[in-house]
């Protein structure tokens, strides 16, 4: 859905987060229409897989690089691996 959002695939991942934490705001306060209720949760969705897709993106990044001691690439580990 995100990639069908050229607004939301060029967001930054914070501009992203805010804009969803927005959402949820609007669709917490009960205040909102039920057809404007839905297109909030589209938009809600659209900015979750961005972030998502965003998130996994720096953490295939991470894995990549993983330092030794003198400071070089020493190898890959994952991002939530223990050491």
């Amino acid at each position: 859905m995100a990639d069908a959002n050229p607004e939301i695939s060029a967001m930054s991942f914070e501009d992203a987060l805010r804009a969803l934490e927005q959402v949820v705001r609007q669709l917490e306060s009960g205040e909102v229409p039920l057809d404007a209720s839905i297109d909030l949760y589209e938009r809600g969705e659209a900015l979750r897989q961005h972030c998502q897709k965003r998130l996994d993106a720096a953490q295939a990044r991470i894995e990549k690089i993983v330092q030794g001691p003198d400071g070089s690439a020493q190898g890959t580990v994952p991002l939530d691996a223990d050491g």
